[in-house]
C-alpha cells in the first residue's frame, strides 16, 4: 500500500500547496480520496497516473476545495485519448446521488459513455472492492462529511475536514497512518482541528503515524517543533506502508 500526497492545502490559492487530494495505490486497486482543483493534472505530474488508472473515488464532503476537479475527471473519462472502459465507483456521504445529478445537469457531457459508473452512498458502513475494505463514518463538518478508512494488510485513515468527533476516534483506532486535517496549529475554528484537539483524538485512538494536512497559512509561521507520531504533509510526498 502506498500513499501519494497530491494536495495538502485549502481553498486559499498557494503555489506550494494544492487543494485536497490523495491517491492510495495497492497491487490491485487505486483509490483517489478527494478531487480538489487541478487534481487530474497533478495525477499526471506526480506519478504519471491518468483517470483510467483510478478505480475508486472517495469524496469526504462536497466543498469546492475537495471536489472541484470531479467534473474534469468525468469529462476526461469520456474524452481522453481513449474512452474509459473499466468500471468506476464513486463513494461519498449523505446527498451524494443528488450532488452527482447536479453536476450532470450542469455538465451533461460527463454522463458515462462507455463505462459503468456506480455512485454509492456509504455512511457508517463498509464495502470491499478489489480486496480493499473501505469503511466510513460521519464526522463534524458538513452534513455529508465522512472519515474514511482503507484497509488491506495495512490501513490508512483520512479524517476529511472535521472538528472533534468520537466517530473519528473510533475509525482511526490503531490505524497505520492517520491523514488528519489540522487546519491551524493553534487557532480554533468550528468544523476544523488544531493541534490541541487533534492530540485528544490521537491519545485515544493511538494511530501509529499522523500526517497533518489541509494546512492554512497559519502554519507558515508556526514556531513549534512536531514530535512523533506527527509529520507535516507536503505536496508530492510518497509514503510506503509495506505489508
Amino acid at each position: 500500500m502506498k500513499l501519494h500526497i497530491l494536495g495538502t492545502g485549502t481553498a486559499i490559492p498557494r503555489i506550494e500547496r494544492g487543494s485536497s487530494a490523495y491517491l492510495v495505490t495497492t497491487k490491485d486497486v487505486n483509490v483517489l480520496v478527494d478531487v480538489g482543483p487541478a487534481v487530474v493534472r497533478r495525477l499526471l505530474e506526480r506519478g504519471g497516473y491518468e483517470v483510467d488508472d483510478v478505480d475508486v473515488v472517495v469524496l469526504t464532503h462536497f466543498h469546492v476545495d475537495h471536489t472541484a476537479d470531479l467534473s474534469t475527471f468525468f469529462f476526461a473519462c469520456n474524452y481522453g485519448r481513449v474512452p474509459r472502459i473499466k468500471p468506476l465507483t464513486v463513494i461519498g456521504g449523505k446527498g451524494l446521488a443528488r450532488f452527482y445529478r447536479g453536476l450532470r445537469a450542469i455538465y451533461p457531457w460527463i454522463t458515462p459513455k462507455s463505462y459503468k459508473l456506480t455512485v454509492k452512498r456509504l455512511v457508517n458502513d463498509s464495502i470491499k472492492l478489489f480486496g480493499l475494505t473501505i469503511t466510513t463514518v460521519p464526522v463534524n463538518h458538513n452534513p455529508e462529511s465522512i472519515a474514511v478508512r482503507l484497509e488491506e494488510k495495512r490501513s490508512i485513515t483520512f479524517s476529511g475536514d472535521t472538528g472533534l468527533s468520537p466517530n473519528l476516534v473510533r475509525i482511526c483506532e490503531k490505524t497505520d497512518m492517520l491523514v488528519a486535517e489540522c487546519a491551524f496549529p493553534e487557532r480554533k475554528v468550528k468544523g476544523h482541528l488544531n493541534l490541541a484537539s487533534l492530540d485528544k483524538i490521537v491519545q485515544k485512538a493511538k494511530p501509529k503515524r499522523v500526517l497533518l494536512t489541509h494546512l492554512y497559512p497559519d502554519w507558515d509561521d508556526y514556531p513549534g517543533v512536531l514530535h512523533a507520531p506527527y509529520l507535516l504533509a507536503e505536496d508530492g510526498m510518497e509514503i510506503d506502508l509495506p505489508g
